[in-house]
Order: C-alpha cells, then sequence, then structure tokens
C-alpha cells in the first residue's frame, strides 16, 4: 500500500502513540496475583501507570520476586527511591545440589581448556581435560557435548557410541547419527483430538502461574498434565509431559497448523525451533527480563514492530500465540534479509543482529580449520547466545524432518564457511 506525504507525516507526529494501547491495572488486581515472575510483570505494568501512587508503589513491590531494570526504572519514577530488595521466593523447585553446582564449575574449567588445548593443536592432552568435564557435567545436554569433543580429540567411535545411546535429542547426538549414517533420535509429535481446556486461559499469565504453582507442588506430573491434554493447552501439556519424565522424552509439538502451514517449510521449521527454544510453546511465558509469550518478544521489540506494522497494540497481545506468530515472522523477515543460515538467524534473534555481525565477521570465527565449525561454535563469549544457537540448530533439524524436508545436520554445518550460503555480511 502506498502512503501519501500527508499520512506519512501524520504517522511521524504520532510516532509511539501508534504503538502501544496500554491497559490498565487496579492496585486489588495486582496485589491478589499469586506471587511469580508473571506478577512481577503486572507489577511492572502498574508502576508504570501515571495514576499509580507513591503510596501503592510501595506496597506492591513488596511482592516482587525479583527486581529487574525494568522495575527499579519504574519504581524510582513513581517514588524517587530505590526499591527495597526483593524477599526471598520460594518457588517450590528442586534447588540445584551444591555438589553439582561444584562438579558443572570444574567441568566448565576442564572443558574450556580441552578447547584451548585443541586450538594449540594438542589433541590427545585435550583429551584428558574433556573426559574430566564428562566425568563431572550433572546434566546430559553437557556430557553428550563432551562425548562429541572427546571423539575429535581421540577419533575414537566409541564416544559416538556412547552419544548414540544418549536419550536427549541435540546437536551432539544428531551429529553422531550422521557420523553412522543412522536414524536421529526418537521425538514424540502428539496428534490431540480435544479442543479446549475448560476453566484455563492459555493467554493468562497469571493462570500459568498457578499451573507452574501445582507442577511445583505435585506428587503425579502426569495426571497434571492430563488435564491440559487438548490442541489449544499443546504447550502447557508437553511441558508438563517433559518434567514428567525429567526430559526424557522429548516433545517437538506442531500447534498451529492453520496459520504454520501458509509459511514456507523453512519458515515453519525455524519458527517452531524458535518457540520450543523460547518457551516449550506456552503462550503466556513471562521471563525474568519480561519476555513476553510463545517467542518471547522483549517490549522494546513489540514497541519497534508494531510501529512498522503501523498497529496499536497492548504488551498483553504477546500472549495471543498467533499475535506472537504473526510478529515473530515480521521480525524474521528483517533477520533473514542478511541471515540465511538458522544457526545465525538464532544468534540474531537472542543477541541481537549486532552482536551476530560482530561474532560472524570476527576473522578467526567460521573459516575453515580442522575442528570448525564446532570451534567458532563453542568460543563465543555470550553464553547464552551461543546454548541458544545450538538448541534451535537442533530443533530447526528435527522440524524440518517433520515437515516432510528430509534434512541432515552435517550439510548444515558445512555451510557455516561458506558466506555467499550464510550471510550478508562476509560477502
Amino acid at each position: 500500500m502506498k502512503l501519501t506525504r500527508l499520512t506519512l507525516t501524520l504517522l511521524l507526529l504520532l510516532g509511539s502513540t501508534l504503538v502501544l494501547e496500554a491497559k490498565t491495572f487496579s492496585f486489588d488486581q495486582v496485589n491478589t496475583m499469586p506471587r511469580s515472575v508473571e506478577k512481577d510483570y503486572y507489577i511492572w505494568r502498574f508502576l508504570s501507570q501515571n495514576t499509580t501512587t507513591a503510596a501503592e508503589a510501595q506496597a506492591v513491590i513488596r511482592d516482587a520476586t525479583a527486581i529487574n531494570s525494568r522495575l527499579r526504572k519504574a519504581y524510582q519514577t513513581r517514588t524517587g527511591q530505590n526499591p527495597p530488595a526483593a524477599r526471598p521466593y520460594a518457588t517450590g523447585c528442586v534447588a540445584v545440589p551444591p555438589q553439582n553446582w561444584k562438579n558443572g564449575s570444574i567441568a566448565n574449567k576442564n572443558f574450556k581448556h580441552g578447547l584451548a588445548l585443541m586450538k594449540q593443536n594438542k589433541p590427545t592432552q585435550a583429551a584428558a581435560y574433556f573426559e574430566t568435564a564428562r566425568k563431572n557435567y550433572p546434566k546430559k545436554y553437557d556430557v553428550d557435548k563432551s562425548l562429541f569433543w572427546l571423539y575429535l580429540s581421540t577419533k575414537n567411535p566409541d564416544y559416538i557410541t556412547l552419544l548414540r545411546k544418549s536419550y536427549s535429542v541435540n546437536i551432539y547426538t544428531l551429529m553422531a547419527a550422521d557420523t553412522m549414517n543412522a536414524k536421529y533420535p526418537k521425538t514424540i509429535t502428539h496428534s490431540i483430538t480435544q479442543n479446549r481446556t475448560h476453566g484455563f486461559n492459555i493467554q493468562n499469565p497469571i493462570d500459568w502461574a498457578k499451573v507452574k504453582i501445582k507442577m511445583n507442588n505435585s506428587h503425579n506430573l502426569h495426571s497434571l498434565a492430563n488435564n491440559y491434554q487438548s490442541q489449544e493447552c499443546i504447550g502447557v501439556y508437553t511441558y508438563l509431559k517433559a518434567q514428567a519424565s525429567n526430559h526424557k522424552d522429548a516433545y517437538f509439538p506442531m500447534p498451529y497448523r492453520n496459520t504454520m502451514k501458509k509459511m514456507s517449510p523453512q519458515r515453519q521449521a525455524l519458527i517452531y525451533a524458535l518457540a520450543r527454544q523460547e518457551s516449550r510453546f506456552v503462550p503466556a511465558s513471562v521471563s525474568r527480563s519480561f519476555a513476553l509469550g510463545m517467542l518471547q518478544f522483549m517490549p522494546f521489540l513489540v514497541d519497534h514492530v508494531a510501529k512498522e506494522k503501523g498497529e496499536r497494540i497492548d504488551y498483553d497481545e504477546m500472549f495471543n500465540p498467533y499475535k506472537a506468530i504473526e510478529y515473530a515472522d515480521f521480525h524474521l523477515d528483517y533477520l533473514t534479509k542478511y541471515l540465511h543460515h538458522p544457526l545465525f538467524i538464532a544468534y540474531a534473534y537472542n543477541g541481537g543482529i549486532g552482536f551476530t555481525r560482530r561474532h560472524i565477521k570476527d576473522p578467526h570465527n567460521f573459516r575453515t580449520g580442522a575442528y570448525e565449525p564446532y570451534m567458532s561454535m563453542e568460543m563465543m563469549s555470550n553464553d547464552e547466545a551461543r546454548e541458544y544457537g545450538k538448541k534451535v540448530l537442533a530443533n530447526y533439524v528435527i522440524y524440518l524432518n517433520k515437515l516432510g524436508v528430509p534434512t541432515r545436520i552435517f550439510p548444515l554445518l558445512k555451510t557455516l564457511a561458506s558466506p555467499s550460503k550464510t550471510d550478508e555480511f562476509r560477502n
């Protein structure tokens, strides 16, 4: 649609008023919510209202589970003071055992030392450090990572055999399957006939907070999960089922087919891969930093996309899974102008396109080499983006296959050293 000069002028004058059509919340509404990260988000929304008094702000902040930068700034604006420290919050989750934390720290140090020795072309010495890492890592994903690097450093096929026995579906078990020209690990994609779960609003973060409270107090997670066995609640259902199996069962839901099937298989796989990693398909997800919805849009990005689309929108609309998909699809149109590989797109979705551009333009990263692209994938300084990218890439491969596009991970990894196939920044 072409815009006249007058229309463009009006858009510029309206500016952010086009973007946000904000709901308002009363003190009683927010105060009665169960203490949770979801309540923290609504405390922020309440503090951001011009009608909120300093006394109300001082009262409501007492129930915050954590004080992030947005809460701090909103509280300071309302009261002129710094917020008090958040009271201890018992989530009901099982705490990480001190020994696991200590072992994890030992494993990380040894793994990094092993990588440094590999860069010095000392694989035999590196293998000893990878073995120590393998013995100390408490999480299966990290154990699999160590096994893969043990294989790279020793060329001993026994490590690939061990990876093939792993129940975890991740980049390392996929690469092990490709090494042996074998099938990929088993995954679960349910076909559920029931459409709705009555009495539960999938777009209400507080309803989701109450589910998590039930989960933390439940002695039978399978039974709890069955209460949400419906198409609209597939994210909640599979989240609980995965928890019930201690993540030994790999659930890969494919919801919202009526809108997703209009896209190319590659875009479908990418959005599914991102949503699985971001929220496990729970539409009302809220992160500690207030990333919102199934695809975890930060408020500033909601503002930006809404402005680009010329829409009025409240942040709560991100809890509508169809709106989340629409906004993610729009944002991916921008990212894919410059990035053509799912790994790099995942980096940008998580860490920003500027960060991704700097990382891949570094002449030490994603070039040819004995241990590439694996070394570049492991040496990224941004820990969150590093692991996020690997997990999204594995999800992407699984989903492409589920969508009827036969795909293996090795060819995708091979193209990372070919700028003309992966991005516009290195051409």
